[in-house]
């Protein structure tokens, strides 16, 4: 049993079909957030916003979607609910919501299917602090990994998570891996990925490396994923944190960050405490990533538990 939890002031809903779907982590009071895109084939939305030198400090919801470039629509849907119900930037008499997103290229089916905007102001509703859900859901349903040999010899992935608690604070890694590469334990063992004519991994990298490629689906993948902490971090700190968690899916994505994947890392930090020392919260967040992209493969069973801050708890973020 994997025990996720939300940390304070975040929620996380999904809508789906059969084939792809959005998922959307909301915080309604606002976020320090970060950024870091790898890869050569990014579909993102307000990345550059996170830039340290940019003015907005934080963000109200990040947006993970399927759907190729079709899907960042589903991020509008995501600002009409937040509109509606008063969350955003105040400018004058009009609010804006701050939202990020990113999507991965799930349009397996012959028909084109992803996600539009009222799926994402319908996983704004469905969003929860307790009762969410992981693996074959949102932006995780379409997902699959190591498409050396298409689609057809690829397996099914997912949405994962995982939970880490270091330095006095909690770190959470959500992530659909929907990678060129197969997803590994970090040592070498192949969890998912392409497949031979038996049904046995072929092991992408090794492939690659003797010349034995057949399919390579120009961005037709990308691994996306945000890591949630009740930390109070700066904005350079946050992206700070998105660049480290890089190292996760260099350890368990084999190849990754290709010029066929567009890998994107965001932060959230709802701003509620001070890490002990940074340092730690990085190891955490690297090692929450590692574990969810490893769950991302399958057969993993949640417990969804809500992080409630003592009352007695030092600084609140600003």
């Amino acid at each position: 049993m994997e025990e996720i939890i939300i940390p304070s002031g975040i929620k996380v809903g999904h809508f789906n079909d059969d084939y792809t779907g959005v998922t959307v982590i909301m915080s309604e009071k606002g976020a320090v957030a970060g950024a870091d895109v790898r890869g050569g084939a990014p579909g993102t939305r307000e990345t550059d916003l996170l830039k340290p030198e940019k003015a907005m400090e934080k963000i109200n919801a990040v947006v993970l979607a399927g759907g190729s470039a079709y899907g960042l629509a589903a991020t509008c849907g995501v600002m009409e609910y937040m509109r509606e119900h008063g969350i955003g930037y105040k400018v004058g008499k009009k609010i804006v919501p701050i939202v990020c997103g990113a999507v991965i290229f799930d349009l397996n089916d012959k028909d084109y299917r992803y996600p539009a905007a009222d799926w994402g102001y319908k996983a704004c509703e469905n969003a929860s602090d307790k009762d969410v859900v992981f693996g074959q859901a949102g932006v995780g349903k379409g997902a699959t990994v190591g498409k050396i040999r298409g689609v057809s010899h690829a397996q099914k992935s997912g949405l994962g998570a995982a939970t880490v608690k270091a330095g006095g604070c909690v770190v959470t890694a959500i992530v659909a891996v929907n990678a060129m590469g197969d997803i590994t334990d970090g040592k070498g063992h192949i969890l998912a990925g392409a497949t031979g004519s038996k049904g046995e991994h072929i092991d992408t990298e090794r492939c690659l490396k003797e010349g034995k490629w057949l399919t390579l689906l120009t961005g037709a993948n990308t691994t996306i994923g945000c890591v949630l902490t009740n930390a109070k971090l700066s904005k350079v700190e946050a992206n700070k944190l998105a660049s480290i968690t890089h190292n996760a899916y260099a350890k368990h994505i084999s190849p990754v960050h290709t010029d066929f994947d567009g890998d994107t890392v965001f932060t959230m930090n709802t701003g509620v405490r001070r890490p002990l020392n940074f340092l730690l919260l990085q190891v955490a967040a690297v090692e929450a990533m590692g574990r969810a992209i490893m769950n991302a493969a399958g057969g993993v069973n949640y417990e969804i538990k809500y992080y409630e801050e003592p009352e007695e708890d030092g600084e609140k973020g600003e």
